[in-house]
């Protein structure tokens, strides 16, 4: 899933009553949801009969002689020891471990884990902890060159209503790419789209569904994917998931900066952009087109398992809630076990995490974008999130 961080946030932060309330809801949500997905798997995938690899023993001093740092393009990986982790011996591992069997669907570099990975899926923390130190080495993440500063942002599903046909009320379509959409590049931009006759024809009959608010659609675009309860023409209801399948080749402009360059607000997160949207309801055009990017979707089922996690990521497998994150592939290879520890206004996260998915504005070494999960408080934490990160991958000795 390709998507953009939501918009630039200003220094403005919430009141603690207005923040702690949804923040600890969806953290208990975002555990549920871990536990759900992770007997799920057991349930489709069984371990193999043979017993789950011995617990190795493993020295309590941590001194065995460090390997040489290791070079990516965009990053360097830096030996450290496990002590340097912090909140390592607190993370309920078994909730990353559910996105861990999910990356070995797509192993990668990393497939020769994969075997020990899922007999572990039901293992103890403390089993899970000492296969890490046997097996896994901790590389500090740091730039190339400049600022060793990191970012955390985070992204989200989006939960609509939606209608099949447009009628009153739903007057804003979802496309599927348009037929032509490889015969000029860059596409025609969000602006044209609106107003030139040869895009409109070629979106003609593609679309998937209306949405009552156009300001929703550019949330769902920049997202890259989201939810929808659609209801069709025998009024029956049902849910979907749009899944990202395309764009239009345009640049990504956000919106909230957009707005913070005018000095129309000083709060850019979405609910920011959404109060100002209010008391501005003539703008909303231009602010649309302030972004030239649109996004093409494609219709998914959303029944059973699929409903316990998020939409498919750039690696290709499902995101957890809140053990997924977005990275720079020339930073950190997909499928790659991240150690994550971000402080800040919103939360506190020290925890194992999964790269498994990109996003055009998700670039550098020390840059992350962290799946919440879905619906109203992941997307009130999402539109928030931007703190300080500091990152360590977890890489085979």
């Amino acid at each position: 899933m390709v998507h953009q961080t939501i918009s630039t946030s200003s220094n403005k932060a919430p009141s603690a009553s207005s923040k702690i309330r949804p923040i600890r809801r969806l953290l208990w949500q975002l555990g549920g949801a871990a536990i759900v997905g992770m007997l799920a798997s057991c349930a489709t995938s069984p371990p193999p009969a043979a017993p789950a690899p011995a617990s190795p023993q493993i020295a309590d001093d941590d001194r065995a002689p460090l390997p040489p740092p290791i070079l990516q393009a965009k990053s360097r990986w830096v030996p450290v020891r496990w002590a340097e982790l912090p909140g390592f011996e607190q993370d309920p591992l078994h909730e990353a471990w559910n996105a861990w069997v999910k990356s070995c669907e797509r192993p990668g570099s990393l497939a020769s884990l994969c075997a020990d990975v899922r007999q572990l899926s039901i293992a103890s923390a403390d089993e899970q902890r000492a296969w890490l130190r046997a097996r896994l080495q901790p590389y500090r993440i740091e730039p190339l060159s400049g600022p060793a500063d990191g970012l955390l942002t985070s992204y989200f599903e989006p939960v609509f209503d939606a209608s099949r046909k447009a009628r009153a009320g739903y007057t804003v379509p979802l496309y599927r790419p348009p037929a032509n959409l490889g015969a000029r590049r860059p596409w025609y931009t969000r602006q044209e789209i609106d107003t030139l006759p040869e895009p409109r024809a070629a979106l003609a009959g593609r679309e998937i569904a209306w949405l009552a608010d156009p300001i929703d659609a550019l949330m769902l675009q920049i997202q890259g994917s989201g939810r929808l309860r659609v209801t069709e023409p025998d009024g029956s209801v049902r849910m979907v998931r749009m899944a990202y399948a395309g764009t239009n080749d345009q640049p990504y402009q956000s919106v909230g900066r957009w707005l913070l360059d005018q000095g129309a607000v000083r709060d850019a997160s979405w609910p920011g952009i959404k109060a100002w949207l209010a008391q501005n309801p003539q703008r909303t055009q231009a602010l649309l087109w302030s972004n030239p990017r649109v996004v093409f979707f494609r219709e998914e089922p959303l029944t059973g398992l699929d409903a316990a996690f998020g939409p498919r990521g750039a690696q290709g497998v499902p995101l957890t809630p809140g053990r997924s994150i977005a990275v720079d592939p020339q930073s950190i290879p997909y499928g790659t076990p991240v150690w994550l520890a971000s402080n800040g206004p919103q939360t506190s996260l020290n925890r194992l995490v999964m790269a498994q998915d990109t996003g055009s504005a998700i670039v550098g070494a020390v840059r992350a974008d962290w799946f919440a999960g879905w619906g109203v408080e992941a997307g009130e934490l999402a539109g928030r999130l931007k703190q300080p990160l500091r990152m360590w991958v977890l890489w085979p000795r």
